[in-house]
């Protein structure tokens, strides 16, 4: 379940930009050879990267990539250590709901006096920032349920596992990660090499 979210998120992520790099080379192009501009590639790119941002930090909470400070967590005793990484998680949450809240209150003034973008295409911000929206309430979701996750293993007194969940990623464990994933990504590869060949001998 969880690798199905992150591949979807990071799929949804990957899109944006890429629509997004499309039209900023559309537009360099019509406005050098042409002399024309769509005037628009600045305010599609504020929306890419408000967007693109809620996305990734759902991404990166999932994948134990947001950055923590741990100069002294590795020394600390287990306990203490599962306490502070419960901290961090319910901190995390209480922040990502709060974010969502406040948003929702953006968007009711936004759609109350009918706001648009300061740009020639005076585009309803309620559009956007209703997308923006929904990417932090996902956000809050999967923070507060990594919060629920960690509360469970703390009140059954699994340091050994909260620490594993939810403890800061040591250079170890980061290094380990990207050998496995390119691994994968070369067994892939060889895979796909093999059947192309098998194909055209075919």
């Amino acid at each position: 379940m969880k690798d199905a979210i992150e591949r979807w998120l990071g799929t949804l992520f990957g899109l944006i930009f890429l629509g997004l790099s499309v039209t900023v080379t559309v537009e360099t192009i019509v406005r050098k050879v042409f002399n024309f501009s769509l005037q628009g590639a600045d305010e599609l790119g504020g929306y890419a990267l408000a967007i693109g941002g809620t996305i990734a930090f759902s991404l990166a909470l999932m994948g134990r990539t947001h950055i923590r400070v741990d100069v002294f967590h590795e020394h600390l005793p287990n306990v203490l250590k599962a306490v502070l990484d419960w901290l961090s998680a319910v901190s995390l949450a209480a922040f990502a709901v709060l974010m969502a809240w406040l948003a929702w209150y953006v968007i009711k003034d936004t759609t109350a006096y009918m706001s648009v973008s300061q740009t020639p295409w005076a585009t309803p911000l309620k559009y956007p920032q209703t997308a923006w929206l929904t990417g932090l309430i996902v956000f809050a979701l999967v923070a507060v349920l990594t919060a629920s996750r960690a509360t469970w293993l703390l009140v059954r007194g699994d340091v050994v596992q909260l620490d594993r969940e939810f403890g800061p990623r040591s250079t170890r464990q980061e290094v380990d990660e990207e050998l496995a994933d390119l691994k994968v990504r070369s067994i892939d590869t060889a895979a796909q090499a093999t059947a192309a060949t098998t194909e055209s001998r075919i």
